[in-house]
């Protein structure tokens, strides 16, 4: 994120007065009706399921009641007949959510599995759920939900649909449930199935489920745990208040890993955290302004990571290097993985996003991988991955998975628990801290300087440039050298990127519209300089401002 704006708090503990208050954001959840025709108060699915306020009526019961809804009658045309995983995260408006979901669930008759503690399940571990009990089926398969905004501030939530093959929902599924789901909120509910929460919970086709065991049982299929204990690797983790933060415990346990929780405290207003870069708090375990905790932690472990508040990110602290860039230690991910994974097929590619960064190409050339390069998205993975035609899929934001050690899928869904721990493998195996390991691989491959800014755009330009046409860049240059390609759709499945990417010999930037702000976010990189950085960026923002002038 661009720190142009960098305010005084960032890093810092935020004020009491600036916290969420969470009996009036409880009472706008139940109390504000959304209007249908307000388009900031529909339904919305964005790449990870609908988001938004209560306050600002964008995350209502109503939203849940009309979504939930859909789901079922998703399933019921798809002929989705197996149970649903649910799972929330610790975001004061989750809980709420799915308490609505349930009601509508077993009103719906749906065999639905809650945490059998009431409490709360990262994302992962829903897909790892989907995938282990859809194994060698063919019928009743499983799907699932995850209730959870992410990162995102205190105050919002979030709600994300995961079908059968346990990773996020397509655009067409997605798009199904968004269009019934605003029918049922025009129509004020009208055709929406409830019942009391009380009797729901007793409905025969609610049922608790032991989430962590499975989980932490498996670890050991997709981790080297006997490496990490054996060497004796010393490891802090940070849960930040979120959805991991009661299954640490249980691996440490049942593995005798040397490591720390350093932080177990669940708050919904997150008042441990410090401020991100904008002043407000986010869990976004790749934001140096949000880990400066950790990071303050770093000389005492041999490795640190942190998780976002559904634990399908990871943040890697490192005594050599402090908190690594997200694209670095998926670089490094990728050199470990493929020198330590004999029983993985060699044939299996790489995957990661067109805005993560091209050091990732360079590494997985070097390791004799192919690359497949796709849209922003992590179910853009999920087919490799069950298939296996993918051994990793990883994103600029801090999100991948990979397979189990033999070769088999272990999540279609990012999984910040697993990075974690390879993070602790990588030290425990290469003596090396992951900093130490990235700079030793790439240390023939150049050196890569990358970031992300924002710059300012209408709606209107934000269409513009989500349906760009390649022929409507005319630059020939860029930052000094010739334009090679100019890609409107991924070459690794030919699906759209939503933008703009141009690529030269040394750099690249990619332009995509933000779905929130009246912003488009500019991704580039240099493998020259950090001012040839600065010259790709400064390009950019020419080059698409040519494209809203021409119009």
């Amino acid at each position: 994120m661009s720190d142009t704006r960098l305010s005084s708090l960032a890093g810092k503990p935020v004020p009491r007065a600036m916290l969420a208050n969470i009996p009036r954001l409880m009472t706008a959840y139940f109390a504000l009706t959304p209007d249908a025709e307000v388009a900031a108060q529909r339904v919305s699915f964005g790449t990870s399921g609908h988001r938004g306020s209560a306050f600002a009526a964008a995350f209502n019961e109503w939203h849940i009641l009309a979504i939930t809804q859909a789901v079922c009658l998703y399933r019921r045309q798809a002929g989705i007949t197996g149970p649903l995983f649910l799972g929330m995260d610790s975001h004061a408006l989750s809980e709420a959510a799915q308490t609505s979901a349930i009601e509508v669930l077993a009103a719906n008759g749906v065999e639905t599995m809650i945490d059998a503690q009431g409490g709360y399940t990262p994302t992962p571990v829903i897909s790892h759920a989907i995938l282990t009990y859809n194994r060698g089926r063919t019928e009743g398969l499983a799907d699932g939900i995850v209730i959870s905004p992410s990162h995102n501030p205190p105050d919002e939530g979030g709600f994300k649909y995961n079908p059968t093959n346990g990773g996020p929902a397509d655009v067409d599924v997605t798009g199904w449930i968004g269009k019934q789901a605003n029918a049922f909120l025009l129509a004020k509910l009208e055709g929406v199935l409830r019942m009391p929460y009380a009797r729901a919970r007793k409905a025969a086709c609610i049922h608790p489920y032991d989430f962590v065991t499975p989980y932490v049982a498996d670890l050991a299929n997709v981790i080297d745990m006997d490496a990490i204990r054996g060497a004796g690797v010393r490891i802090g983790i940070d849960p930040l208040g979120g959805a991991a933060v009661n299954y640490w415990q249980p691996v440490i346990e049942r593995y005798g890993i040397d490591a720390t929780v350093v932080n177990d405290v669940v708050d919904q207003t997150f008042a441990f955290m410090t401020a991100d870069w904008d002043g407000k708090i986010r869990m976004d375990c790749s934001s140096p302004y949000a880990m400066a905790p950790l990071i303050a932690l770093r000389d005492k472990f041999d490795v640190a990571f942190a998780n976002d508040t559904d634990a399908d990110r990871h943040g890697i602290v490192t005594p050599s290097g402090g908190l690594m860039n997200p694209n670095a230690f998926l670089a490094a991910s990728v050199a470990y993985l493929c020198a330590n994974r004999p029983e993985w097929d060699s044939a299996s590619g790489i995957g990661k996003t067109a805005v993560s960064s091209g050091m990732i190409d360079r590494v997985t050339a070097k390791m004799g991988r192919r690359l497949v390069e796709v849209p922003v998205g992590f179910k853009w993975f999920s087919k490799g991955l069950i298939e296996g035609t993918l051994a990793f899929g990883g994103e600029e934001s801090a999100g991948a998975s990979f397979l189990r050690r033999d070769g088999q899928v272990w999540t279609t869904d990012k999984d910040g628990l697993i990075m974690g721990l390879l993070a602790a493998e990588i030290t425990a195996r290469t003596g090396m801290d992951p900093s130490q390991l990235y700079a030793s691989v790439t240390a023939d491959l150049g050196q890569s300087f990358y970031a992300r800014i924002d710059a300012p755009a209408t709606a209107e330009q934000k269409m513009l440039l989500s349906k760009l046409d390649p022929a409507q860049i005319a630059a020939t240059e860029l930052a000094g050298e010739p334009i090679e390609a100019r890609l409107t759709r991924a070459p690794g499945n030919n699906e759209p990127i939503g933008g703009v990417k141009v690529v030269t010999r040394n750099g690249w930037f990619a332009a995509r519209p933000s779905g929130t702000e009246e912003v488009y976010k500019i991704y580039a990189e240099s493998f020259l300089s950090a001012e040839h950085l600065k010259r790709v960026q400064t390009d950019a923002q020419a080059v698409i401002s040519a494209v809203f002038e021409a119009k």
